[in-house]
């Protein structure tokens, strides 16, 4: 009888699966969506991290609340891109204009692209509108995000 291990599985989905790392300026609100949507939707496939060229001190209170009407529960902090540095990731994404032409060269033999997103922190208006301002960045991303992954997966 063969002796299968549960575990062999697991550390053998995790080596094999791809990382993509999602950078923009503040790490609080469009590479978290994008961090998190990955993981939920795609994590047989992908393991994303985010981080941030400044990142704030928190993530967006709201950046969680519309994850979470969408069924995702997410436990992210900030990150900067230097916790990173020296890590080999299979693509590198820039999801704003800043972070685009800030982000530092990633060497390694991971793709760098850009996927540019507007910022729901910067929304004005009162809390429904500003809300809506992220529930649209997050169906956004959570619509093309994984179309970009999957040009990446074979």
């Amino acid at each position: 009888m063969e002796n299968h291990n549960v575990t062999d599985d697991r550390d053998h989905k995790e080596r094999s699966r791809k990382e993509v790392i999602f950078v923009c300026t503040g790490n609080s609100c469009r590479s978290q969506m994008a961090e998190a949507i990955t993981n939920h939707r795609m994590g047989d496939i992908w393991k994303a991290y985010s981080a941030g060229t400044r990142p704030a001190d928190n993530v967006h209170p709201y950046t969680i609340e519309v994850l979470k009407e969408i069924g995702i529960n997410h436990q992210g902090r900030t990150k900067t891109v230097d916790e990173f540095y020296g890590h080999d990731f299979d693509l590198v994404v820039t999801v704003c204009d800043v972070a685009a032409e800030k982000c530092p060269l990633w060497l390694g033999k991971g793709k760098r692209v850009h996927m540019g997103f507007p910022d729901p922190a910067k929304a004005t208006g009162d809390e429904g509108t500003i809300k809506g301002a992220f529930r649209q960045v997050r169906d956004d991303i959570a619509e093309k995000i994984p179309k970009l992954l999957q040009m990446y997966t074979s």
